[in-house]
């Protein structure tokens, strides 16, 4: 049943899914007491409260929007998926990494549209992407097939999928992940983001370290009205170099200020602070 509900949602025109999704994100708020307490505190926590009141009734409608359009992204043809990206900003920047042939690492927290970057850019080239398998089963196929096809490859969330990864950047491809998300125990740091102490993977800063490469972030904006996406790339504002702690802390801020640049389209609630079993206990302080 879930398998055919996806695919009948990725046959719907994208305007009329944005529309739904809008519906879908406030009724999820409003038949989960977690959800809306997370969503809120996560809210707060990052922007204060009083610009988290002003941004929270967009953030419960955008959540609903980016869930329902993961279907029509993934099962729709590539050619039709890259027409949705109606503006893009900072390609020089990929053009520039791509004449030096020395990989790119696209970070892209949950902001926005996390999926169509590697969609665009797997038509200018191959690019790998780390990726955690889908919590139901039955979905695990119908999303693999949207996320490996024509120059797209995804690395699973383990040690072979690292090796895919690093093998991708030392042949001079793209590599992209989502750092944002809490790794297992052992794979990673309580680190601050946006003034807690969030466990957060250390991925992302190890693979910057890998000689030539370069990191950018990226997200795609999502249009109103189901026009499609501003497709959004740029470098860090401050060099990624140090440590791997360091470096990650340095990515933690990139993130912040993504985010803090299109809050209402962050995916609040995602349970970021979360201690993983095995884990130590966060820090006090940050």
């Amino acid at each position: 049943m879930a398998s055919l509900i996806f695919k009948l949602l990725a046959a719907l025109p994208f305007g009329l899914l944005h529309s739904l999704g809008g519906l879908a994100g406030w009724l999820t708020y409003a038949l989960s007491p977690t959800y809306r307490r997370r969503l809120r505190a996560n809210l707060e926590q990052a922007l204060g409260s009083t610009e988290a009141g002003r941004v929270w009734r967009r953030a419960v409608s955008e959540t609903g929007r980016q869930a329902l359009e993961m279907p029509w992204l993934l099962l729709r043809p590539q050619n039709e998926v890259a027409m949705k990206v109606v503006q893009v900003s900072g390609w020089e920047h990929v053009e520039a990494a791509l004449a030096r042939k020395g990989g790119i690492l696209f970070i892209t927290p949950h902001l926005g549209c996390f999926e169509i970057a590697a969609q665009y850019f797997s038509l200018h080239g191959p690019i790998t992407v780390l990726f955690r398998p889908p919590k139901k089963p039955v979905l695990r196929p119908v999303i693999e097939a949207g996320r490996n096809r024509g120059h797209i490859h995804s690395a699973p969330a383990d040690v072979g999928g690292v090796r895919q990864l690093v093998k991708a950047l030392r042949a001079g491809e793209a590599v992209g992940m989502l750092p944002d998300q809490v790794p297992g125990a052992g794979e990673g740091l309580w680190l601050p983001f946006f003034g807690r102490a969030a466990y957060t993977m250390t991925l992302a800063a190890r693979l910057s370290e890998i000689n030539g490469v370069t990191t950018l972030f990226a997200f795609g904006e999502r249009l109103p009205d189901g026009k499609g996406f501003h497709l959004r790339m740029s470098p860090p504002r401050e060099p990624l170099d140090g440590s791997t702690e360091t470096r990650a802390v340095a990515i933690n801020r990139e993130m912040e200020a993504l985010i803090r640049s299109n809050p209402a389209q962050y995916l609040w609630g995602y349970n970021r602070y979360k201690r993983p079993s095995g884990a130590p206990p966060a820090p006090t302080n940050t």
